[in-house]
């Protein structure tokens, strides 16, 4: 791969860079999405009680079979609609970025609008009940990005501009399934990560169109080292999703400084649990699963993974950044490193000290996301002379 990838369009990385800040500010509203149970207030997809943005009160709403099944909650409603308007107009922007990537190769604009042709039809047949042939055009235009991204080389930053393409398509679908399949836990984290994929895939891309490599003798062995780092982080986030999803993070305790006696769990250090039943990833369609479904044992489980692999990562990223301050010229990148993971450790322990408060456990989604930039944009960037 060359250092510098020729830029598909002038503007190109500033695009990038722009759709990357909107990734985060839609996965951090997700987040206060799902933390303030606002996760099924819009019970169809992709309007809301037949509304393509949200009804002010019951009387707005005609005869629509979701207000049998869920009485609108409009100070609720609202939030989820908007989350999606976010989503939107993030999958215009990669759309954008896809087209220009895909200009100078063969029939490539004609593959990317075909794609989204493809998509964009599901969407009423979705609507109207044609469930399967909805299904098959997305999984066909699903199927010509990623065979474009497969053939394609990255000199011009096609294929992950494709891959990108590919991942929002399938965050969409997951967004679907997140409503209706009643808030699944394994769609609601894939939800998650498939949010933080396209993140890293946008910041990855625009770091490599900003063209300003970090040039260092042993950045191999240090992006090595960054590499592991990376994988622990997308586990530590996995497992974050899954307690989220499960409402584990209360499990062993919380709602007051005597309740919540961490480090322990239940005033225990090894409370009794069920890592079989906390961590069974499907469990059929149509159970709701707003609350959790698990039992106290279930849940102690799942919280206690997240505490151990925080406990790893902690202790890897810690290494990360200490590998970095040694590096001429990477200090700031080190200590940046550090200040993220200490307040993230920080907010981990007030959401189980202060029975995870609203602020704070948004403010721990997004630190997520800081530690995911700082991550990607030092792999992205590091560089050995050439």
């Amino acid at each position: 791969m060359p250092a510098f990838p020729r830029l598909p369009f002038r503007h190109f990385h500033r695009i990038a860079w722009l759709a990357a800040f909107m990734t985060a500010s839609t996965i951090v509203f997700g987040g206060f999405v799902r933390l303030s149970d606002a996760g099924l207030s819009c019970p169809d997809w992709p309007t809301c009680y037949g509304r393509a943005a949200w009804p002010q009160a019951p009387s707005e709403i005609i005869d629509h079979a979701q207000l049998k099944i869920r009485p609108l909650e409009t100070h609720k409603a609202w939030r989820e609609q908007v989350h999606r308007f976010l989503a939107g107009m993030l999958s215009i922007e990669i759309f954008a970025l896809a087209l220009m990537a895909a200009r100078r190769r063969r029939l490539g604009v004609v593959q990317v609008i075909v794609a989204a042709a493809l998509v964009a039809l599901a969407i009423p047949l979705y609507m109207k009940g044609q469930h399967v042939a909805a299904s098959a055009l997305a999984l066909i235009g699903e199927g010509i990005l990623l065979v474009a991204a497969w053939r394609w080389s990255n000199s011009d930053l096609a294929r992950v501009a494709m891959l990108t393409l590919a991942m929002i398509i399938f965050q969409a679908l997951l967004g679907m399934w997140t409503v209706t399949w009643l808030l699944k836990p394994i769609v609601v984290m894939g939800h998650l990560l498939g949010g933080l994929a396209t993140f890293a895939l946008l910041v990855w891309m625009a770091w490599r169109a900003t063209q300003l490599p970090i040039t260092l003798v042993d950045a191999r062995a240090l992006k090595r080292v960054l590499g592991v780092g990376l994988a622990l982080l997308v586990a530590q986030i996995a497992l974050g999703g899954w307690v989220s999803a499960n409402y584990a993070a209360l499990a062993c305790g919380g709602g007051s400084w005597r309740m919540a006696n961490f480090p322990q769990c239940v005033g225990q250090w090894w409370p009794p649990h069920d890592f079989r039943e906390g961590f069974t990833l499907w469990r059929g369609i149509g159970v709701d699963y707003e609350g959790g479904v698990l039992d106290g044992a279930s849940r102690i489980a799942i919280q206690m993974a997240h505490r151990l692999m925080a406990i790893v990562l902690a202790c890897w990223l810690a290494f990360c950044a200490l590998r970095l301050w040694r590096q001429p010229g990477m200090r700031g990148w080190g200590a940046g490193l550090l200040v993220a993971l200490l307040a993230q450790v920080t907010l981990g322990i007030l959401n189980v000290k202060l029975a995870v408060p609203l602020g704070v456990a948004v403010l721990h989604n997004a630190g997520a996301v800081v530690l995911l930039f700082v991550m990607v944009s030092l792999l992205a960037r590091l560089r050995t002379p050439e």
